[in-house]
């Protein structure tokens, strides 16, 4: 991960923070403090200005995710916003939901390993977005009911010049490469997968996720994952046993 990412840990239970931080004191990952309910994790994320935030979705008082939504929404300094973790058992699929709305970077289970716990504090922390594809699959089928727009400030633009069949979809606005792209970030592939499987450069592959973004009014990776299993779940159906055998991805 290169310089040390300065991480703060919230959880509820004494014995879950214990339990990360014994887990990433040998890693090049700081645990900058910790916090035990959703008032002192907005309070010591305002004073810390940690880059990742591993947050419990459920605690007393002010849930995860409100506290995630006070986070980003209200961060009062300049530069970026942290990224917030959610840590879910995943068994009560609404928090997943209202905790993507609030601007989760992604979400990891509780009895996740210690390598994927670094690795996902990695990817976030780099700016892109953990995408499991059983648990996309999971928030697919709450928000496939929804009207347009799919999710908060994810407009669905008038159709650009170059764009792929489909024109009066969600994925309207985006020219076919845009869809290639989109599509393979709905699999939970990186950057680095994306472009290998395309031919393409990271750098050329992370522009092009920015485009989406920007094209389709969207805040992250995640949404657009959402967006594209929602468009065309047909077309990522197959390609979920496949990302989902390498367990946990990070796009």
């Amino acid at each position: 991960m290169g310089a040390a990412v300065r991480v703060l840990t919230v959880d509820d239970q004494e014995l879950v923070r214990t339990a990360l931080r014994a887990m990433l004191r040998r890693t090049e990952v700081e645990v900058v403090g910790e916090a035990a309910d959703g008032e002192r994790a907005v309070e010591a994320a305002f004073a810390l200005r940690p880059d990742v935030i591993l947050m419990d979705v459920r605690m007393p008082g002010m849930t995860g995710v409100e506290a995630t939504r006070r986070i980003l929404d209200g961060w009062p300094h300049p530069g970026p916003r942290p990224r917030v973790l959610m840590l879910t058992t995943f068994d009560l699929d609404e928090y997943v939901h209202a905790a993507l709305r609030a601007g989760a970077s992604g979400f990891l289970l509780k009895n996740t390993t210690p390598q994927a716990l670094l690795e996902a504090i990695g990817v976030v922390a780099a700016g892109e977005a953990m995408l499991a594809p059983t648990v996309t699959r999971r928030l697919i089928r709450a928000f496939s009911d929804l009207p347009p727009p799919l999710l908060p400030g994810a407009a669905c633009p008038a159709p650009v010049p170059g764009a792929g069949t489909g024109a009066d979809g969600p994925l309207g606005a985006l020219t076919a490469r845009e869809r290639e792209v989109a599509r393979l970030v709905a699999q939970g592939l990186s950057n680095a997968r994306i472009g290998a499987a395309l031919g393409l450069a990271q750098p050329a592959v992370k522009s092009t996720v920015n485009r989406i973004l920007t094209r389709l009014g969207l805040e992250n990776r995640v949404q657009i994952a959402v967006l594209v299993l929602t468009a065309e779940p047909e077309d990522t159906a197959d390609a979920e046993g496949t990302a989902g055998a390498e367990g946990t991805a990070g796009a």
